[in-house]
C-alpha cells in the first residue's frame, strides 16, 4: 500500500485505533475522512488534526451506510480507502441465556457493518486506477476469548468474509487487507495500561510499517503466536480452493 497521496475513509474514527490509524496517515499527506456516531468526538478529532474531514455514521444503520457513501462519492471523487475498523465489543456469556437485543447490535455493528460498507464503495473502487479495502478484524478470529465468544465469532466471520472478498475482487483494481490486532490499550472495553496490553502508538507505527508492503494481512510481532496457531499457509490453500470451484463449477438443476 502507498502510504501518502490516498483520500481514505476510516469508519470508527474518532478513538483508539480508528483515530490512531486516522492520524498516522493525515501526517502523511492523505486526505482522511472519519465516521462516527458522536459529533463531539469527531469535531474533538477534527479540532486537534485540521484537515481530517469528518461525517456523522451509525455503522449499525444499513440506510445511513448508502446515504453517507453517497455523499462522500460526490464529496471525494478521488476516494481509494475503506478501512473498515468500527466495532463495539460486550462481553457475553456462551453458557448461559442470552441478551439478544446486545447480540443483535453486536452482528449489525462487527460484521454486517464492514459488509455494508464495502457494499456500498466497491463498485465506486473499481473505477479507481489503485484502491484498497482494508477489514480490521482480530487475534480473537484464530484463539477466541470465552468472555466474548460472539465478539470473537464476528472477528472470526470477518476474516472469512475478507478471504472470499480478495478472491471476488482478485481481478479488479481493489486489494483487500486484513488488519489482526492483538490486545492494543484502547477503550474498546476498558483503557486500563494494563501492560499485558501492547501500547497503542507502538502499535499503530508498527501497523503503518507494515501496510507499506502488505499483500494479504497485516500482523505484528505481538500478534503472531496467536495467528499462528492457525497456521499462516491459508491465503494460498484458500486461493487453490476458490479457483478449483470456479473451474469446476457445482451443477444447479
Amino acid at each position: 500500500m502507498k502510504l501518502s497521496g490516498n483520500t481514505i475513509l476510516i469508519t470508527g474514527g474518532t478513538s483508539g485505533i480508528g483515530r490512531g490509524l486516522a492520524e498516522a496517515f493525515h501526517e502523511r499527506g492523505n486526505k482522511v475522512i472519519i465516521a462516527g456516531r458522536r459529533k463531539a468526538l469527531l469535531d474533538e478529532v477534527a479540532r486537534r488534526n485540521p484537515g481530517i474531514d469528518t461525517i456523522e455514521l451509525d455503522i449499525g444503520d444499513a440506510a445511513q451506510i448508502r446515504e453517507v457513501a453517497a455523499q462522500l462519492i460526490a464529496r471525494y471523487p478521488a476516494l481509494n480507502v475503506v478501512i473498515n475498523n468500527a466495532g463495539i465489543m460486550p462481553f457475553d456469556d456462551a453458557g448461559g441465556p442470552l441478551d439478544d437485543e446486545q447480540a443483535v447490535r453486536l452482528v449489525d455493528t462487527n460484521l454486517l457493518g464492514p459488509v455494508r460498507v464495502s457494499a456500498a464503495f466497491v463498485e465506486h473502487l473499481k473505477r479507481q486506477p489503485e484502491a484498497l479495502i482494508v477489514n480490521n478484524s482480530s487475534v480473537l478470529a484464530y484463539v477466541p476469548l470465552a468472555a466474548t465468544a460472539l465478539y470473537s465469532a464476528t472477528k472470526a466471520a470477518i476474516h472469512s468474509y475478507t478471504l472470499s472478498q480478495r478472491f471476488a475482487l482478485r481481478d479488479t483494481s481493489v486489494r483487500v487487507l486484513e488488519i489482526a490486532p492483538p490486545w492494543v490499550d484502547t477503550d474498546l472495553v476498558h483503557k486500563s495500561g494494563d501492560p499485558r496490553a501492547m501500547p497503542l502508538d507502538a502499535f499503530i507505527a508498527e501497523t503503518m510499517t507494515l501496510l507499506e508492503t502488505a499483500t494479504t494481512e497485516v500482523i505484528v510481532e505481538a500478534a503472531k503466536p496467536m495467528r499462528e496457531n492457525v497456521g499462516p499457509n491459508e491465503h494460498a490453500f484458500v486461493e487453490r480452493f476458490n479457483q478449483f470451484v470456479v473451474d469446476n463449477p457445482i451443477p444447479v438443476e
